[in-house]
């Protein structure tokens, strides 16, 4: 196997952590920028694909696995032009531009939810669900508590905005505190930028409270814990969210980037609409919408209970596998 990522992206520490060969490419989006960020950003994509065929002939894969946007398009492009067929995998509700538009060059594309087979052509999408670490799927509340050192008797939020954090949803955090901690104990990945400003505002809070405080600018192994250890999540609405909250049966508070296109918006009223989640608008947030929501859904067992319910009930446990059977049916295997 070969991971094919983008220069600078953060994929590469996280698929060199799984000692997972990794070869870098450039590539660039073209959506909503000028004219001349365009033409700039197309001039890489060119280069990228250049990049990308001459890995592809060394490598000389029976199969491509192709998912995400714009840094997909290079390996899709010079897979199709080499004859080797390619399968996308939608993680999102609603595919972008970039997927609806090399789904015309795979042979065949897997999509996370129920539905999301129609904005493809007739026949060529399954629904196979997101794969996600097997270990969310047999979660111990209490073990996870204790190997992050939390109390096991207090209720405990987890607030994340994706694998580089989320600003807005960090200063919602902050504005809160007091209010957030004294009805449960958090943990908050709160990504590179924001981590120090968040120590500083935890080093205000009176001895008790900052115990119940922790920071994290990013966890891997230990981010199953942290799924496992929670009663509520607040975070961003990836399709990495949606796949995780669901294993893990973990009822969520969804803020959607504002800047993502549909596809945050249309993941986070596909868990609203399925019971799993309530959604707040970014914008919303400065208004102080989050601690109201958070607070109220903490005081209501049954709430969290039946959300968390209707998340578990979204889960397909068999995703990967799913995922691993049509790529050797295209690799003839």
């Amino acid at each position: 196997m070969l991971y094919v990522g983008t220069v600078g992206g953060i994929e590469e520490e996280i698929v060199r952590r799984w000692t997972i060969p990794f070869k870098a490419i450039r590539a660039a989006g073209l959506r909503g920028l000028s004219l001349s960020q365009k033409l700039s950003n197309g001039f890489q994509l060119l280069r990228g694909t250049v990049d990308a065929g001459r890995i592809l002939e060394e490598f000389a894969p029976h199969v491509v696995l192709a998912t995400g946007g714009y840094a997909s398009a290079p390996v899709v492009v010079s897979a199709w032009l080499r004859h080797c067929p390619v399968l996308i995998y939608l993680p999102d509700v609603v595919p972008g531009l970039a997927i609806r538009s090399l789904s015309v060059l795979a042979r065949r594309v897997a999509v996370s939810f129920q539905g999301s087979e129609e904005y493809f052509a007739s026949g060529k999408a399954v629904a196979t669900g997101y794969p996600v670490r097997a270990a969310l799927y047999r979660v111990d509340k209490s073990a996870a508590k204790q190997r992050l050192g939390l109390d096991p008797e207090l209720d405990t939020l987890l607030v994340f905005g994706g694998s580089r954090g989320a600003h807005s949803i960090n200063a919602a955090v902050r504005a809160s505190l007091e209010a957030l901690l004294r009805r449960a104990q958090i943990v908050h990945i709160t990504g590179h930028d924001d981590l120090e400003w968040l120590v500083e505002r935890r080093a205000q809070l009176p001895q008790g409270m900052a115990a119940r405080y922790l920071l994290f600018d990013y966890l891997h192994e230990e981010m199953t814990d942290a799924l496992a250890a929670a009663d509520l999540a607040v975070a961003r609405a990836g399709a990495a969210t949606m796949g995780e909250f669901a294993a893990a049966g973990l009822p969520s508070v969804l803020v959607p980037y504002p800047h993502a296109g549909r596809h945050q918006e249309a993941n986070a009223d596909y868990m609203a609409e399925h019971g799993a989640a309530r959604k707040v608008t970014d914008a919303a947030l400065a208004e102080g919408a989050l601690a109201r929501t958070v607070l109220a859904l903490l005081s209501d067992d049954v709430a969290l209970r039946r959300m968390s319910e209707r998340a578990r009930a979204l889960a397909r446990p068999g995703a990967a596998r799913s995922i691993a059977l049509q790529l050797a049916a295209l690799a003839g295997g």
